[in-house]
């Protein structure tokens, strides 16, 4: 299937067309201190997404309105998903988000294990904590726990840890992630699990992965690994025109 014509239909069938793999080169654009100041708004929505992703639950960066959905399948432990948000997320952001043309669904796809796990629950979590009052300080733990990253299944995601660095995150209340996640573990794993076949179905195995969809036109196409800005650049354009 030629990058022309990829459709929701196709895959949902399984064959969506790949945009783009793994990738070694990255554009950033970084302050003087080589930090990024990103800011981005984020909202929650309650319906099943054109793709068939429910999106109750999972912060939404972005416009309700944009026409472009980008869903981001990611694990806290993922050092490609770390650097995919430290070196091309924030220009993805200022050129195509900020401008309201993309909005992007964040999925949790826990592929590290019992550590990722728990650092997907915390992050149900903590979104339900903050959706209505406050969607932004989300993304001051999102992006809190993936400065603390360190070696996969180290325990550095280890539920102790996750409240020590979340009691350094204003607006996110460490014991009631504490109590969240004693309380509705079991829960929120479901709804993860559940996250998690869905992406099997549509063949997605690892992290990070991407999918670029136009709800308009049903046209999908994927992305995987922690890919430059151009390759997204190229996705969103030529799936706006298909």
């Amino acid at each position: 299937m030629s990058l022309d014509q990829p459709s929701r239909r196709a895959f949902l069938a399984g064959s969506v067309v790949a945009i783009g793999s793994g990738g070694a080169y990255y554009l950033t654009r970084a302050d003087d201190d080589g930090s990024h100041d990103l800011s981005p708004e984020f909202h929650s929505s309650d319906e099943t997404s054109a793709l068939g992703v429910d999106l109750t639950g999972k912060p939404i960066m972005g416009s309700p309105e944009a026409s472009i959905e980008i869903y981001y399948w990611t694990d806290f432990q993922c050092p490609f998903c770390e650097r995919f948000e430290r070196e091309t997320l924030p220009d993805l952001v200022r050129d195509h988000v900020e401008p309201g043309d993309v909005r992007v669904a964040f999925v949790a796809l826990p592929y590290f294990g019992a550590d990722s796990m728990t650092a997907a629950v915390a992050g149900k979590c903590v979104w339900d904590q903050v959706h209505d009052a406050d969607p932004s300080a989300y993304w001051d733990w999102h992006t809190a726990i993936f400065d603390e990253q360190g070696e996969k299944n180290s325990g550095w995601a280890a539920t102790e840890n996750l409240l020590e660095y979340t009691r350094s995150v204003p607006g996110v209340d460490a014991d009631a992630l504490e109590s969240c996640l004693d309380d509705r573990r079991s829960a929120f794993e479901d709804e993860i699990e559940a996250d998690a076949e869905q992406a099997r179905s549509f063949g997605i195995s690892g992290t990070p992965t991407f999918v670029v969809f136009n709800p308009e036109a049903e046209a999908a196409g994927t992305l995987t690994g922690a890919q430059p800005k151009e390759r997204f650049d190229e996705a969103i354009e030529r799936i706006e025109n298909a």
